[in-house]
């Protein structure tokens, strides 16, 4: 399996620890399977190269779990979001990003003015990208890097402008779906 990681560094050995522990899948290491999506991803940041990171992935005996855009996946992405402790104790955890962290309405889906049902409409609007995260070191050891490339400026200012055309019609939908439950 070829994965994928967007970044500001080339990184040869990730490190499961590192990270957000309320992410959407908690604290590990997050890669796509996705290379555009990876490139769509990536950002500039003054003074750093933007460098999209290509693995082969070997998942045989490794316990993995698997979402889709469901009950079980949204209150997963809640416990994580609430610090709750992981209690999946899985090696990998495969499934759809929360969109909110993609097109920046996080503060709206997780506000707490919303009831869960509503919040999970939210989570379901938009297109599906999947995420891969390893959350232990015997996944990140099965994690082999094979290179990495530098995107130029000009590359992810294309790209950027294509998620801001997604993010845009994005939360127009939202704003669609939060009038509907406002009313």
């Amino acid at each position: 399996m070829l994965l994928f990681h967007a970044g500001f560094e080339t990184i040869k050995e990730p490190d499961v620890h590192y990270g957000r522990k309320n992410a959407d899948f908690g604290q590990g290491f997050y890669l796509t399977d996705d290379e555009e999506f990876a490139n769509r991803w990536a950002r500039e940041r003054k003074g750093l190269e933007t460098v999209v990171n290509t693995y082969e992935f070997d998942p045989e005996g490794l316990l993995i779990c698997r979402f889709s855009r469901n009950e079980d996946w949204f209150g997963y992405i809640y416990a994580n979001r609430g610090f709750k402790p992981d209690e999946l104790n899985a090696d990998v955890i495969i499934g759809p990003i929360a969109n909110d962290t993609i097109y920046d309405t996080f503060g709206i889906v997780t506000s707490g003015f919303l009831q869960p049902k509503d919040a999970m409409k939210l989570l379901l609007i938009g297109p599906e990208y999947r995420q891969i995260t390893l959350k232990t070191e015997k996944a990140a050891s099965r994690l082999k890097w094979l290179s990495s490339r530098v995107l130029t400026p000009d590359e992810v200012a294309g790209y950027r402008k294509t998620v801001a055309a997604e993010e845009e019609e994005y939360q127009r939908l939202v704003a669609a779906e939060l009038e509907k439950i406002y009313e």
